[in-house]
Order: C-alpha cells, then sequence, then structure tokens
C-alpha cells in the first residue's frame, strides 16, 4: 500500500495522519501548536517528532511505504512549496521550512497553504469530487480559502491566493487584523459569530438569556460551536445569529462566482458544522446577489464532508501526487 504522512498545522494543534490512496487516515499523531514567540527550529523538532512517530507506526504495522511529507501550514506559503512567507500562528518568517525538513526526512517533503489542501482532498475524497471549478471557502476564526480549476490548485504568481477573507465587503467597517477595515472574515467567520453574541450579552438583551444561563455570566467562556449547539437546541436567538453569518458568506460567495465561475463551492472550517442554518441564508443571499441572476448557470453551495481531518489528508495526498509528478 502506498502511504503519504500529512501533517495540518491549526491554531491550537498539530494534527498528523498516515494517509493511504483512497483517502483514509489510517494512523495519527497530535500536538499542541507551539506559542508563535517559539523559536523555528523548535517547531520543526516538533514536525519532525511527528514524522518519526508516523514511519514507526507504518514499519511496526508492515502498513506499507511512506512516498512522501505534505504540510498544510495556516499563513502565507511561497508559489515554490517550499518556503513559509508569513505564518499568524508560529514564528515563521520566509521560513524555509521544505529545505530544513528534508535535511531531517528520509522522504520528499512537500509544503502548501492548508486551505489548498483542504480544498484537493474535498475534490478528490469528498464534497466536490469530480467538479471541474472549486472554489473553497473555510469559516474558522478568520476566513481562508483556495481554489482549484482542472484539477490544478490555483497559487497565484507569489503562492498567496486564496485569501478571501481579506476582501473589503463594507468601506470604512470594523478594524481587521491585517490592517484594513471592512474584511469579509470580519462579518462572516467564527470571530464576527461570537462578537456579534458577546455584543447582545453585554448588553443584556433579554433575547440572549438562554446563552447567558448557559455561560453562567462568564462571556470568556462562549465559542462558535456553543451558539451552533443552541441554535441546533432551537434557540432564536442563536438560530438568528448564524443566520447573519450565511448572509454575509452568501453575499462573499456571490461576489467571488464573479471573480472565478466556478461549478461548486465548497464551505469547510469549524462554522460549516452548523449546516443549513447556515448555508440556507447563504445559498439565499447568493442567488439574490448573483450578478446576472436568472440568466447564468449557478453554482452550487456543498458542506465540506471530511471535518478536521481534510487538510492533512489533501496534504498527503499532494505530496504523493507530487512525487509522482502529476501536480506541480
Amino acid at each position: 500500500m502506498s502511504l503519504a504522512i500529512g501533517i495540518d498545522i491549526g491554531g491550537t494543534k498539530v494534527a498528523g495522519g498516515l494517509v493511504d490512496e483512497e483517502g483514509n487516515v489510517i494512523a495519527r499523531a497530535r500536538r499542541d501548536t507551539p506559542h508563535r514567540s517559539t523559536k523555528a527550529a523548535v517547531v520543526e523538532d516538533l514536525l519532525v517528532s511527528v514524522v518519526d512517530e508516523l514511519d514507526a507506526v507504518a514499519e511496526r504495522d508492515s502498513l506499507g511505504d511512506v512516498s512522501a511529507v505534505g504540510i498544510g501550514a495556516a499563513g502565507f506559503v511561497g508559489a515554490d512549496r517550499s518556503t513559509v512567507v508569513f505564518a499568524p500562528h508560529l514564528s515563521w518568517r520566509n521560513e524555509p521550512l521544505r529545505e530544513n525538513l528534508r535535511a531531517r526526512c528520509t522522504h520528499p517533503v512537500f509544503v502548501d497553504n492548508d486551505a489548498n489542501t483542504a480544498c484537493w482532498a474535498e475534490w478528490r475524497f469528498g464534497a466536490v469530487r469530480g467538479e471541474s471549478h472549486v472554489v473553497m471557502v473555510n469559516l474558522g476564526t478568520g476566513i481562508g480559502g483556495a481554489v482549484l480549476f482542472d484539477g490544478e490548485i490555483q497559487r497565484g504568481r507569489y503562492g498567496i491566493a486564496g485569501e478571501f477573507g481579506h476582501m473589503q465587503v463594507v468601506p470604512s467597517g470594523l478594524r481587521c487584523e491585517c490592517g484594513n477595515r471592512g474584511c469579509w472574515e470580519q462579518y462572516a467567520s467564527g470571530n464576527a459569530l461570537v462578537r456579534e453574541a458577546r455584543s447582545l450579552l453585554a448588553a443584556e438583551s433579554p433575547m440572549a438569556h438562554d446563552i447567558a444561563d448557559t455561560l453562567g455570566g462568564d462571556l470568556t467562556k462562549l465559542t462558535g460551536p456553543m451558539i451552533t449547539e443552541a441554535a441546533s437546541a432551537g434557540d432564536a436567538t442563536a438560530a438568528e445569529l448564524l443566520a447573519e453569518i450565511g448572509t454575509w458568506l452568501g453575499t462573499g460567495l456571490a461576489n467571488l462566482a464573479s471573480a472565478f465561475d466556478p461549478s461548486a463551492f465548497v464551505i469547510g472550517g469549524g462554522v460549516s458544522a452548523a449546516g443549513d442554518m447556515l448555508l440556507g441564508p447563504a445559498r439565499e443571499a447568493f442567488r439574490k446577489q448573483l450578478p446576472g441572476r436568472g440568466y447564468r448557470p449557478e453554482a452550487r453551495i456543498a458542506q465540506a464532508q471530511l471535518g478536521n481531518e481534510a487538510g492533512l489528508v489533501g496534504a498527503a495526498d499532494l505530496a504523493r501526487s507530487a512525487v509522482k509528478g502529476n501536480v506541480a
């Protein structure tokens, strides 16, 4: 069996897995993401330890040969799939990650943006399998994204394509961490969902009574999954908050349809777990704001299927494909 190792570096955890050619994860390893002040060499030690652990499992259990290592990182990755130009959760700044890891691993190593790897996984094994033109939008703390046309990830000239979260949707709107105002992720992300709920709670709105009871008065405990859970349990205010985020999502997707004209959008990330409570309003807003509506084909909007493992599955499969010469 041909195996590849995929590693997904997120804000809180580093998840690794042995992935077969069908996209199945047959062994896993996990570490906590180091603090952003941690030196780059220490982070590389951690990644090597994940590779070594999974290599040992493959050998011990006679699972097959490992052909490559793929790493999906949140941040800007150069078009060479080698250098991490900027990672918000780590100390990497123009970090030659591929070169450094290749010196310490026995396998070929490839590095990519985590949204690219997740998009690839959903196209190969998940919600948009077989689609010709795909745009992925990952709704987490912020918004990440990726574009795939005719079986190829579109990384852009400098490798930084897909940063949709920083499209301006409200001139002079809310300040974003990127330094600009009115970015899409300030209105359609997990952070936006929690911020709006906290504003209701801080105002002691009776509309947020049920959520307040759950928190016991401690606003710091509020999370996006809690709001989704409350909406699923019938909390009208939580459902309204998700619908508002969904409407902003649909607005952004209509803009992306103008730019890319995809056959399908796939929505991933933690917020996508809300399902139709989020995607129903998104589809409605998308139809209302799609340019040329009624006179053009409408891209379908699908919920991602592979969950939290999409990033590592895609990283592994992209690396294996690169070794075979199937992907640039």
